[in-house]
């Protein structure tokens, strides 16, 4: 685990400099940005949400330094940290993508607040999309675990529900993330309903599957 630790170390010291470097890019856009940043959008893409552009600079960078900090501890935290050694890499990966998101959505929305003529709903579906096939394709390596993962009573009583399920719904969530990145190519109203609808169903999918499977072993 400590050979693990120092070769990550220049990695989260590199996410913690692109986290600090958007303070200083608010710093020097501030001046430039207009008294009330778009903060919010509907489901037709439109913006119908403000916030003051000091909030906009000083709390978003934050709030994903806050989320890192989280996400480093999470491991040593969680009940079971012993798990985590077996798919080290696949947490490493999405906590760099989750960071990466949340980077990226910053960026664009201050663009945007500038007068760049950006598609933030398709900007974040298909970076979601990335997110969530990214944790499809390795939901058979999460090892059972309190914090990350398919988290339903069932999953957490009995680690062979957690592998299976994982199994099972790791292929759906891949296809899901397809469904979201594709969706950037249709009106945006039809869009959410189609990305949130797919979402809504792998995720019930997976609760019940877990409860029915976990039943099923009881009463052997």
């Amino acid at each position: 685990m400590n050979g693990n630790t120092k070769s990550r170390l220049p990695i989260n010291w590199l996410a913690v400099a692109l986290i600090l470097s958007l303070y200083v890019l608010g710093y020097f856009l501030y001046p430039h940005l207009p008294e009330q940043v778009p903060s919010h959008w509907n489901i037709e893409g439109e913006v119908d949400g403000y916030s003051s552009r000091t909030f906009h600079v000083l709390f978003f960078p934050s709030m994903i330094l806050f989320l890192y900090i989280i996400m480093t501890f999470a491991p040593v935290l969680d009940p079971r940290p012993e798990s985590y050694k077996k798919f080290l890499g696949v947490y490493e990966g999405f906590r760099w993508l989750m960071i990466g998101f949340l980077v990226l959505l910053y960026v664009t929305t201050t663009l945007f607040a500038l007068g760049y003529p950006l598609s933030i709903g398709k900007i974040i579906r298909f970076v979601l999309g990335l997110l969530l096939a990214f944790m499809g394709n390795y939901f058979g390596k999460i090892r059972h675990n309190y914090t990350f993962g398919i988290k339903t009573p069932w999953t957490l009583a009995s680690e062979e529900v957690w592998n299976k399920t994982h199994r099972i719904s790791g292929p759906l969530w891949v296809v899901v993330g397809l469904i979201w990145m594709l969706s950037i190519f249709i009106a945006e109203k039809l869009a959410f309903a189609i990305a949130m609808g797919s979402l809504m169903i792998v995720t019930i999918y997976g609760y019940a599957y877990s409860y029915a499977l976990f039943q099923k072993l009881k009463n052997q």
